[in-house]
Order: C-alpha cells, then structure tokens, then sequence
C-alpha cells in the first residue's frame, strides 16, 4: 500500500516513528512534512495529505496534529476525503470497513506511540466491506458533500 503521512509540529515526533513503522510493514510512504518541531499551521499539511490521496500518489493517508481534531475538520474540508480521528484500533479498522475512511487522524497529545502503531496497524489492514449497507451510507455521505 502506498500511505501519505503528514503532521505539525505536534506530531512531528509521531509522524517520524510511524512513517518508519508503516515502512517497516511495507508500505511505501509519502512523507509531505513537516520536518521538524518548529511551529507550522495544521491545515497545510491536512491539505497536503488529502490531496496526496485524491491525486492518486497514495492509497490512504496518516494525519497528526496535537489533538487530531483540528486536522481531522481541515481534512474533511476536501471533497473526496474522509478522515476519521480514531484513538482506539477498533473505530481505525471499523471506520475503513463501514465508512470507507481514507485519512486516519490521530492526536500526538492524546496517545502514545504504541497505541497509536495499534491504529495504523488497524487501518492499514482494513478494506472497505461494500456490503449494501455500508454503500448506501456512504453514497448518502457523498450527497451530502456534493450539495455543500
């Protein structure tokens, strides 16, 4: 799989150790920034990320900011991207599965690094179940962002 991972300042230090964990399950990684802790605006690297995924150079994107909040709202902004803020393996695996999620944002100041590997580990292994339910909730999530 080929994932995009992005973060401010906040989650520089997290971006760094799962861009080197997703490598090491073999993934190919987009890293678009930021390269240090120097302080940085959230929403350019959102930007970054869901463009990453909505260009086609990646299938699925990572997210990092001090509390995920703020660059999961940027995120979604995209039309396209569904980024899900996920603190828990259960709703990263189950936001792909039901909700074709394909941003996972994660907050820095919220977990540690081990549960946040759970999460990706959990993402980056799901697949969308196109069961009828799951698509025609999700053509609804579609209409709703084309009507604006």
């Amino acid at each position: 799989m080929r994932t995009v991972i992005g973060s401010d300042h906040a989650g520089f230090e997290l971006k760094t150790t799962l861009a080197k964990f997703l490598s090491e399950l073999g993934d190919q990684v987009l890293d678009v920034g930021t390269s240090n802790a120097d302080p940085v605006d959230y929403p350019d690297f959102a930007e970054a990320v869901g463009k990453a995924v909505l260009d086609g150079r990646a299938d699925r994107g990572v997210l990092i900011c001090g509390s995920g909040v703020g660059a999961s709202v940027a995120a979604n902004k995209l039309h396209g991207i569904r980024a899900g803020l996920c603190h828990d393996s259960y709703s990263a695996h189950q936001g792909v599965e039901h909700d074709d999620m394909n941003v996972l944002v994660l907050g820095s100041r919220v977990i540690g690094p081990m549960l946040a590997e759970e999460c990706v580990r959990a993402f980056a292994g799901a697949k969308f179940t196109r069961e009828e339910r799951h698509v025609r909730r999700l053509n609804k999530v579609k209409a709703i962002e084309a009507h604006g």
